[in-house]
């Protein structure tokens, strides 16, 4: 009698890959980009770690390391005279192969131990001190300070108008290969969001009365919107100048993973619920190109690591049709430890990026070791035999998304706050609503004919198939003051 065959387990198939971005964060709070030499030397610390993209921070706090946008320069003693690190990190990174990506903290305004000099910077036009005039974000009390720092409301018009317009300043001047908005959001602790501007908009537009509280579900559902519809204009704008413009965003994961694909519990999370952040919908629609996670965990701390592979899972699983790559924080591990969780993130079929280049180790960020030898450190680990990094892996992609529709409603005291919608043949296909200066879009719609309906009054124009139309200000005449905010 012959004995059965004893059959090997089949393996197990390696996921579809979402992204194939390998990359590296530098950040502007110290050494890395502030002279020539510098930046030389960073890009070519990241061409021998062998990362395909530099997400490399231009804007900081409404001040910019770059000569060529809408906002002033750093004013930094170590910023080099007549320097524009945005040009030669670009120009190197691109000789190298590697693509850069503008890295913005959109809201960010001001920080009171290193503010900004510059008599036209925003924290002097528009700052704490400007009464009616004033841009920040505020708690109940009128305060604005989250620890040093001042960030910018999204529910103010014009301060949406300047965050805009940064960005996209950015995109017009230089050869950058994309944006990643940082700071989307309201700050930490949810009690933001009470300057009187934005408050009486969320009146006019909802119809509420009174003041509400940090936990009100209505007022957290209106101000999370803020955010999005400044993501989203920010994205149309963006494609309206270059349609194959990379927009990404460095995005929350505090707290216990979702289950993947449970947005209910998503909508439990402090992502949501606190900072109020809606990725998941910036996904769906198409504001997002990448979705870059910050999910800085320390395997060594509770069950930090399991947080990393579930984040991991929930926002592949979430995705619609962006790529989404796992962000890990190299200053809050050591060697061993970044190796893992990249390999773990590569190995699910998302991107990587590491969190920086000035602090890559544990060691690094405690002063126990220097940059220089940080980097030696994770070079070893990351680029041996089997290593996430081992093998050199250009990233040539298209963003998805390079076409879309943006319009804006004028002639009424209450422009936000409108319901849109998108129609093809005869069938709604997409729906918004108008931000604070009346501005909507879509940017998810195949190309062809689609009519455009708001307050009462409809245009039609084809979507392209590459690029943003811009439609008509569609005059709307209220009757009489809309309460509600609706037409």
């Amino acid at each position: 009698m012959v004995a059965p065959a004893v059959l090997a387990p089949a393996p197990t198939p390696a996921p579809e890959p979402i992204s194939g971005v390998r990359g590296l964060w530098v950040d502007a709070f110290g050494p890395g980009l502030k002279t020539r030499a510098q930046a030389q030397q960073t890009v070519e610390d990241a061409a021998r770690l062998g990362v395909n993209t530099l997400f490399v921070q231009a804007i900081r706090r409404g001040d910019c390391l770059c000569l060529r946008s809408a906002l002033p320069p750093i004013t930094d003693a170590d910023f080099e005279k007549n320097f524009d690190p945005l040009t030669i990190v670009t120009r190197l990174a691109h000789a190298r192969g590697m693509r850069v990506i503008a890295w913005v903290s959109v809201t960010g305004a001001s920080n009171t131990q290193v503010p900004n000099t510059n008599r036209a910077h925003v924290s002097r036009q528009h700052g704490p001190n400007a009464g009616a005039a004033s841009w920040l974000s505020r708690r109940p009390d009128g305060s604005w300070q989250e620890g040093a720092d001042g960030w910018l409301d999204p529910a103010i018009p014009a301060a949406a108008d300047f965050m805009v317009a940064g960005v996209v300043s950015l995109v017009q001047n230089y050869a950058v290969d994309g944006v990643q908005l940082d700071r989307i959001r309201y700050p930490d602790g949810g009690a933001w969001g009470y300057d009187p501007k934005t408050l009486a908009r969320y009146r006019a537009e909802t119809g509420a009365r009174g003041t509400p509280a940090p936990t009100d579900a209505r007022w957290q559902n209106w101000k999370r919107e803020q955010v999005t519809l400044l993501v989203r204009r920010i994205a149309l704008e963006v494609k309206a100048v270059r349609p194959t413009a990379w927009v990404s965003a460095a995005t929350i994961t505090y707290g216990p993973p979702p289950a993947p694909g449970d947005l209910a519990a998503f909508r439990k999370t402090r992502t949501y619920s606190d900072v109020l952040q809606d990725w998941p919908t910036w996904m769906r629609d198409g504001l997002l190109d990448l979705n870059v996670l910050m999910n800085y965990k320390r395997d060594a701390v509770g069950d930090q690591g399991a947080w990393l592979d579930g984040w991991n899972a929930f926002a592949a699983s979430v995705r619609g049709g962006a790529e989404v790559a796992g962000g890990t924080a190299l200053y809050l591990n050591p060697p061993a430890v970044i190796a893992s969780q990249a390999a773990r993130t590569v190995g699910s079929g998302l991107g990587w990026v590491g969190y920086s280049y000035r602090t890559p180790t544990l060691d690094v960020y405690g002063t126990r070791q220097t940059t220089p030898q940080g980097l030696t450190a994770i070079r070893a680990v990351l680029t041996a035999p089997g290593g996430p990094l081992a093998t050199p892996l250009p990233w040539k992609a298209q963003p998805p998304t390079v076409r879309g529709l943006i319009g804006r409603v004028v002639g009424t005291l209450t422009p936000g706050g409108r319901p849109v919608e998108a129609v093809r043949d005869g069938q709604v296909v997409a729906r918004t609503t108008t931000d604070g200066g009346g501005h909507y879009g879509f940017l998810n719609l195949p190309p062809g004919p689609v009519e455009v309906r708001v307050s009462g009054q409809r245009w039609a124009e084809p979507v392209p198939e590459t690029g943003v139309i811009r439609y008509p200000d569609l005059l709307v005449r209220d009757m009489q003051p809309a309460a509600s905010g609706r037409p």
